[in-house]
């Protein structure tokens, strides 16, 4: 089977919390190869050496880090020559923690930055889709993502706009977040993830459930899916940036639905944008 992009760089485990806890890696890497993938990468949401996000069911135990590596690298040596598995994190960036981060990054082949969370001005910690940010923060949203990209810490930024979960329009506040994500990824040469998480929750995965209806129905509930924001990539696609496409994966499944999914990320975005956006092999 042909795919549009033959590499995904987003995918989640049990250990998590999150995603599907009776899913082994193994399966993940046996829905890759018959997808047709050549390249993937393991970015389980990172272990914290400090605890800051103390949610349950959010991200691995600092423990677990061992073990998920362990088993990454047994995946390798198994399947080399059918497909390439690196390792990774998904990371958030918080003042403070850049040594912690950058040790993530020397054990890894990959980091990817996915922003879910700032300090506010009472160095309190603000998760987003959580909490509503104040324009004042969503500036400082952008800006932790900017400065994990000076600091050269994420080999990849994820859905650069998720943030707008919990706003009601793009105005010029977004517009103006949009502008700083897009002019640092520019700068530092940090590819952009288009996600296509939100579709899939929002579309073939029904009340926590696979459903099997055809595109044609799925179409029907894009309009609730908040991103990939249309808006967001129009102003993307005036930088000299590179984008790709994350799958994000959480659940038994959502790979060998990648086609599908790219389709209706591409009608939300609309073909003129589209085609003004650098989507790269990486």
């Amino acid at each position: 089977m042909s795919v549009i992009q033959n590499f995904n760089y987003h995918s989640h485990t049990y250990r998590c919390g999150h995603a599907d806890l009776d899913m082994k890696d193994e399966e993940y890497i046996e829905e890759y190869i018959k997808m047709g993938f050549k390249k993937m990468a393991f970015t389980d949401h990172c272990p914290e050496k400090n605890e800051i996000d103390k949610r349950d069911n959010m991200r691995m135990k600092y423990e677990q880090r061992e073990e998920y590596l362990k088993s990454i690298q047994m995946l390798k040596e198994k399947y080399a020559g059918q497909i390439e598995i690196q390792s990774g994190y998904e990371v958030e960036y918080l003042p403070g923690e850049e040594e912690n981060l950058k040790e993530l990054k020397q054990e890894t082949d990959k980091l990817i930055l996915g922003q879910h969370f700032i300090y506010d001005d009472n160095q309190e910690l603000k998760i987003h889709g959580k909490h509503d940010f104040s324009d004042k923060e969503l500036l400082r949203y952008a800006q932790y993502i900017e400065q994990a990209m000076k600091l050269n810490i994420p080999d990849i930024i994820a859905h650069p706009d998720i943030y707008m979960l919990k706003r009601k329009e793009f105005g010029e506040i977004e517009e103006k977040v949009a502008h700083l994500i897009c002019k640092a990824a520019e700068k530092y040469k940090v590819p952009l993830e288009m996600n296509l998480n939100n579709i899939f929750n929002k579309t073939y995965y029904e009340n926590r459930k696979l459903n099997h209806k055809p595109i044609e129905e799925q179409r029907k509930n894009l309009k609730k899916v908040v991103y990939p924001c249309k808006e967001f990539w129009k102003i993307a696609s005036k930088y000299n940036i590179n984008v790709i496409y994350g799958i994000d994966v959480h659940h038994r499944g959502q790979i060998l639905l990648f086609n599908e999914l790219v389709e209706l990320a591409n009608e939300i975005i609309g073909k003129d944008v589209i085609e003004n956006l650098n989507f790269i092999n990486l």
